[in-house]
């Protein structure tokens, strides 16, 4: 991410740009530490920002904290797309998270805490997702590594499931790790690596007994 900025007499006007990841509250908290003595106010224009995801947040409170800090209104507007999308799920305003409450509103230390209890769930959803991805880009290779199995020892479709997680499970490696050594090594007339092979002997010994 790059942060941009100019003067505007004592108005700072800073123009972030790309992704608000890892390390994007760091960026921020030095570009305002660089800002001239007399600063009276802070003005983010997020419109060149892409994506975002939880340290978006943080970021957020490197600027609120600023404004706390020295005393000066702080603002971060014209969010749109996917990191607008986000500031919805937390619950934060997508005009101006860090708009001030009006009054009968939650203060911003409730708002606050809010929004970081929403993204810790948000955070645990994108890691449900990634490993259903994943589940789905492995099923193939699985379900070929269950074949081979079950042509080489005559066992059932869910005895060679077991014998690949108990293969898995000795030997230390992704279940998908095995399926792929086991498959392209079927396809080439070769085999699978020493751990891999020592594993998948013992289990399906295991299973044969």
């Amino acid at each position: 991410m790059v942060i941009g900025g100019r003067m505007d007499a004592d108005r700072a006007l800073l123009t972030p740009r790309g992704e608000l990841v890892h390390g994007c509250a760091d960026a921020l908290a030095e570009k305002l530490a660089q800002l001239p003595p007399g600063t009276a106010r802070v003005d983010l224009d997020m419109s060149g920002v892409h994506f975002m995801d939880t340290a978006g947040l943080a970021f957020l409170e490197v600027l609120r904290d600023h404004g706390h800090r020295r005393s000066v209104p702080v603002t971060a507007t014209r969010w749109n797309g996917q990191p607008r999308r986000i500031l919805e799920l937390v619950g934060l305003d997508t005009t101006d998270p860090l708009r001030s409450p009006a009054p009968g509103e939650a203060p911003a230390q409730a708002v606050s805490a809010v929004a970081r209890e929403r993204a810790e769930r948000l955070h645990v959803l994108q890691a449900e997702v990634e490993q259903l991805r994943q589940a789905i880009v492995s099923r193939p290779v699985i379900d070929q590594a269950r074949g081979v199995l079950m042509a080489t020892y005559g066992c059932t479709s869910d005895e060679a499931w077991h014998i690949l997680r108990e293969a898995s499970q000795l030997s230390n490696t992704k279940l998908r790790t095995v399926a792929a050594a086991l498959t392209a090594c079927a396809a080439a007339e070769g085999a699978p690596p020493p751990e891999v092979r020592t594993a998948l002997a013992r289990a399906v010994a295991r299973r044969q007994s």
